[in-house]
C-alpha cells in the first residue's frame, strides 16, 4: 500500500489542474484558435527574420575575414622561419654549396639520400619555385656568393587585402621583417615583426 500524505497529494493535484489549464489554453484556446485558416508565417515575420540574419552577417563576416587575414600572416612568418632554419641546416650539411639558392633544393622529392638539390628539410609546398601557401607567393632571391653566403626570402600576399595586409622578408640574419608595400630589397631598414 502506498502512503500519500496530504501535501503530496495537493502538490500533485495543482500540478494536475496547471497542465489541464495550460493544455486547454494552448492547444484548445485563443492560441489554437487564432492560428485557423492561416497556412504558415506572414511574409513580414519573414521579412523580419531575414533582416536579423542581415544584420548578424554584416557584423560577422568582416570579423571572419579579419581573423583569417591575420591567421594567413602568422603562418607566413612561421614558413620563413622554417625556410630561415632550413637555410642554416643547409649551409651546415653543404658547405662547399653554402645557402641553397632554390626552395626546391630545400625541399625535394627524392630524399634517399638528401643530396644538395634535394635536401629535404621543408615540406614539398614550400619546396617549389616559387611556393605559394596561406594566400601568400613565397620566393627566394638574392642569393650571393661562392659559396652561397646571402640569401633573402620574400613573401608577399597573394592577393592583397583578402588573403592578406603585409609583406614579409628574411635573410640570413634570421630575423623576420614586414611592410605594409611591396619589399624590393629586406635590409636591416625594413621593421622587424615583433
Amino acid at each position: 500500500m502506498i502512503s500519500v500524505t496530504y501535501e503530496d497529494w495537493i502538490f500533485r493535484a495543482t500540478e494536475a489542474k496547471v497542465l489541464v489549464y495550460l493544455r486547454s489554453t494552448i492547444c484548445g484556446g485563443g492560441f489554437r484558435r487564432d492560428m485557423k485558416g492561416q497556412k504558415g508565417f506572414s511574409l513580414i515575420e519573414l521579412l523580419i527574420v531575414v533582416a536579423i540574419i542581415l544584420i548578424i552577417a554584416a557584423v560577422a563576416i568582416p570579423s571572419y575575414l579579419r581573423s583569417r587575414m591575420l591567421a594567413n600572416e602568422s603562418a607566413t612568418v612561421a614558413d620563413i622561419r622554417t625556410i630561415n632554419t632550413a637555410q642554416i641546416s643547409y649551409n651546415s650539411a653543404y658547405p662547399t654549396v653554402g645557402f641553397s639558392s632554390t626552395l626546391a633544393a630545400l625541399g625535394g622529392t627524392s630524399c634517399a639520400p638528401p643530396s644538395s638539390t634535394s635536401a629535404c628539410l621543408i615540406d614539398q609546398v614550400l619546396g617549389q619555385d616559387p611556393a605559394m601557401r596561406d594566400g601568400y607567393t613565397f620566393s627566394l632571391t638574392n642569393v650571393v656568393g661562392t659559396p652561397n653566403a646571402a640569401y633573402t626570402v620574400l613573401a608577399s600576399p597573394s592577393q592583397q587585402y583578402k588573403t592578406g595586409t603585409r609583406y614579409f622578408c628574411s635573410f640570413e640574419d634570421g630575423v623576420v621583417r614586414f611592410s605594409m608595400s611591396a619589399i624590393s630589397t629586406c635590409d636591416q631598414t625594413v621593421a622587424p615583426v615583433q
